[in-house]
């Protein structure tokens, strides 16, 4: 026992002066002002638990808009309100167009946010680029993938039809519908609602998001080395990782099998012949693994934000009965009751299109945007990022930003509406990141949350037994993602 505790000692020694060379080292920069950090663990201990976005916020009214943080070993630049974003993400993009390579998370989690997500230099231009160009081959943003949409949402009002005006909880129902937008884009089919693969995959999406988004999943997140070995949670939803990907790659093979080269049926008909084309190029990115990431980030980052501000929407609308009824009369007033909602409808529908906004801007579904990460040392305002350093553009403080937005703290469609009550753009809506790595798929889900939500509102009138009071805006987890609470709500049919 005595060598046990001898040799814990000597190791936290050890740490603390590696630590205390670490902050030597970095003092030849000129670094951003932060507080000052604690051994090993940083500045952990000042920030809130269950909302940290919160915590970088109130150290920004001391530190100013561009401030240094270690989250546990690892420096950390927070970039605060939409000045600071929009300048280095947009004015400076080519400077923080980084991911971390995150070398010693799980192979899983690695895995997982490989491809799109964390990649960067030429892998990243390449997928990226291929992404953008098939998605839009295919119809994201235009008529062809519209029509997708519609049909969809007719199956989603047929489902919502047999509840017969009795409470239902629409989570999972709205998974269903919004994925399987994204996968008749990457699988070239829908899933019936009832196909039990499909809903095991689509648990498992959701049971991904609240781990990141728990105290566990940033645990890991900081501490990813002692994570690793100690037993947890963490490792059953690393094996549920394994499972999307082998249901993945058997949709993989079954596409090589059934694959026509000349007429490509979805994006991974694209990639496997793409991948013929380069079968003798060493230095190719366009192989199996990167098409199974790839996948996986568009099929994760194509049902859970997208289904959830659905979700929100439907909670505010309850909680606002008002807005509800003003949005049915707009859209009563140009679609009717038989047409099926379009795009071309939305200029005619300024104000269903500013509550929509605001629904997104309130909600701010990914206060921290995904972080990126210095690739070589960069001078920012002044100060100098070193090589290594993560950067969290703080979405939440642009989506918030008290010089941007009248009422940052209420949910007000007026933000989005001029003195003329027509709808009028802000800069510092920002829902999908700015720069070279913003959403790839911000077309898709704009497209989505106006037509789902438009043609629920023309046929239904939601509620819930409890009252619109009952409703709280406040998200559920607040972490790596603002998941909204769930409700039993009930659709009675116009």
């Amino acid at each position: 026992i005595m060598d046990f505790f001898a040799t814990v000692i000597l190791s936290g020694l050890i740490l603390a002066l590696v630590w205390l060379f670490r902050v030597k080292n970095i003092r030849k920069y000129r670094l951003p002002p932060g507080p000052v950090p604690l051994p090993l663990i940083g500045n952990l201990p000042q920030l809130q638990k269950d909302a940290p976005f919160k915590s970088f916020l109130k150290l920004s009214e001391t530190y100013g808009p561009v401030m240094t943080l270690y989250l546990g070993w690892q420096r950390t630049v927070v970039l605060v309100g939409y000045d600071a974003v929009k300048e280095a993400l947009v004015d400076q993009a080519d400077d923080f167009t980084g991911r971390g390579p995150l070398p010693s998370w799980s192979k899983s989690i690695h895995f997982l946010l490989s491809g799109l997500g964390i990649s960067n230099g030429d892998r990243w231009r390449q997928l990226r680029r291929f992404t953008l160009t098939t998605l839009r081959d295919f119809g994201m943003g235009r008529k062809g993938m519209e029509e997708w949409i519609q049909e969809e949402s007719k199956h989603l009002r047929g489902r919502i039809d047999t509840f017969n005006g009795k409470p239902f909880d629409p989570t999972f129902l709205l998974s269903r519908t919004v994925s399987n937008v994204i996968c008749c884009l990457v699988f070239g089919q829908r899933f019936s609602y009832e196909d039990k693969k499909f809903l095991h995959i689509l648990n498992i999406v959701s049971e991904v998001v609240k781990f990141l988004s728990s105290p566990m999943g940033q645990m890991y997140n900081t501490f990813p080395w002692l994570m690793e070995h100690l037993p947890g949670h963490h490792h059953t939803v690393f094996k549920k990782i394994e499972e999307m990907k082998e249901f993945i790659s058997m949709k993989i093979q079954d596409h090589k099998e059934t694959l026509d080269p000349s007429s490509p049926r979805d994006f991974i008909d694209c990639f496997l012949i793409r991948i013929n084309q380069e079968k003798d190029i060493p230095t190719t990115e366009f192989h199996h693994d990167n098409l199974v990431c790839t996948v996986l980030n568009l099929f994760m980052a194509g049902t859970e934000t997208t289904s959830s501000t659905i979700r929100y929407g439907l909670s505010v609308l309850i909680k606002y009965p008002n807005i509800q009824e003003k949005i049915q009369q707009e859209i009563d007033s140009v679609i009717g009751q038989g047409c099926c909602p379009s795009m071309e409808n939305r200029k005619s529908l300024p104000f269903t299109d500013a509550v929509i906004h605001e629904v997104q801007r309130f909600l701010d579904i990914v206060p921290f945007s995904l972080p990126h990460y210095t690739l070589q040392d960069i001078s920012f305002r002044g100060y100098t990022i070193p090589k290594d350093t993560v950067i969290i553009p703080l979405l939440h403080s642009v989506l918030k930003d008290e010089k941007q937005w009248a009422t940052p703290w209420s949910f007000n469609p007026q933000h989005f509406l001029d003195q003329n009550d027509n709808f009028k753009k802000n800069p510092a809506f920002l829902p999908f990141a700015a720069g070279k790595r913003a959403c790839v798929g911000e077309s898709l889900a704009r497209m989505e949350l106006f037509i789902f939500l438009v043609s629920l509102l023309q046929n239904f009138t939601f509620s819930c037994t409890e009252g619109p009071d009952s409703i709280n805006l406040i998200p559920e987890y607040s972490r790596f993602a603002n998941v909204p609470r769930r409700y039993q709500i009930i659709a009675t049919p116009r």
